[in-house]
């Protein structure tokens, strides 16, 4: 195991790649006078120790932030078709425009392709800092970009991002109000439709989901697991309205599976909210534009995606960045649900 960052030196990243000192420091500036294999070799060698220039994390405060990193571990054509990423990156997008800055935005198939990415766009200062989202329970990335140095702000709840500065929603506040508000119209069986637990706003989701059913006395809450696309969200619909005891109520991780949901239930002869009440999250035009309109939980997005890049920008001019909430998702209610049919 290498040791902690701040006690490696240039001295021993030259030692473990066998060059000299001034090899390594025209590695990192991308100089002329070592050869692409040699330059490889050096940041093998500085990747396996943990280091980094100090030079990077000084410069940042005298220059002026050109880049901004995001990487996001999700299907392109799945991305495309959710709005909560199309507004959250408007947002960010406004923040950057303010400063002349640009947005770098790469999609990956894991989380280990991200780490290699970040730790490629900082080496190589492709980027003054990134965002980082979407995070696991006991996320892969939280060492190797702390050991990195970089610089960045996490979208998550501190008790899945490892230290990092992090700004992010009452996700749990949010769930439980919308069970207690299906439990008022009457429901009694309540489903619900999450992604899958490993993502760490989806277990707290779920968690809450079964603990506010509990404290309810609403035994029995069924729980589906998918990957947030409509086809999954369809097929998790048919599955539940297929059980002996259908649930009269289906919360959605998502706008785009509950307007699946929706053309599930009306594929099977079932009337929406008469016989079953369906309820969103992140309200979007998606849940004003179906018939009927989906009640969801709402916050805005835009707003979200501006304060995560204003949190990093304050990392990035070295202030001391205490994580922060913002706004619980609220209750927005529409046609979509309504009291169970006696």
């Amino acid at each position: 195991m290498s040791a902690p960052s701040e006690r490696v030196t240039i001295k021993d990243v030259a030692a473990a790649a066998g060059v000299s000192k001034g090899a390594v420091s025209l590695a990192f500036n991308h100089k002329p006078g070592v050869s692409e294999a040699t330059r490889e070799r050096i940041f093998a060698a500085a990747r396996q120790l943990g280091w980094a220039p100090n030079s990077s994390a000084r410069s940042l405060s005298r220059q002026s932030v050109d880049t901004v990193g995001l990487a996001i571990c999700r299907p392109a054509r799945l991305l495309g078709l959710e709005p909560f990423y199309m507004e959250f990156v408007s947002g960010i997008e406004s923040v950057l425009a303010e400063r002349d800055c640009s947005l770098l935005l790469r999609l990956v198939d894991s989380l280990e392709e991200e780490i290699g990415l970040q730790e490629r766009w900082w080496r190589e200062r492709q980027v003054g800092g990134s965002i980082l989202v979407d995070f696991h329970q006991e996320d892969p990335r939280v060492e190797p970009l702390r050991r990195l140095g970089l610089p960045a702000v996490a979208v998550g709840h501190p008790s899945l991002t490892g230290g990092f500065p992090s700004v992010w929603t009452d996700d749990a506040a949010a769930v439980a109000e919308a069970v207690r508000y299906l439990a008022a119209l009457g429901h009694r069986r309540i489903a619900h439709v999450g992604g899958p637990r490993g993502l760490g706003h989806s277990a707290i989701r779920t968690t809450a989901f079964e603990q506010t059913m509990a404290e309810l006395g609403l035994r029995g809450g069924l729980h589906a697991e998918t990957g947030f696309s409509g086809d999954e969200g369809a097929r998790a619909t048919r599955s539940l309205l297929l059980t002996p005891e259908r649930p009269t109520a289906i919360l959605y991780d998502n706008d785009i599976m509950a307007v699946a949901g929706l053309g599930v239930a009306a594929e099977m002869g079932i009337s929406v909210p008469d016989d079953l009440s369906l309820l969103a999250w992140d309200d979007s035009q998606l849940c004003r534009l179906t018939h009927p309109t989906l009640s969801a939980m709402s916050h805005d997005v835009h707003g979200f995606g501006a304060q995560v890049t204003r949190v990093l920008f304050e990392v990035l001019d070295g202030r001391q960045v205490a994580s922060r909430p913002v706004a619980t998702p609220s209750l927005v209610p529409r046609a979509s649900t309504a009291s169970p049919r006696s």
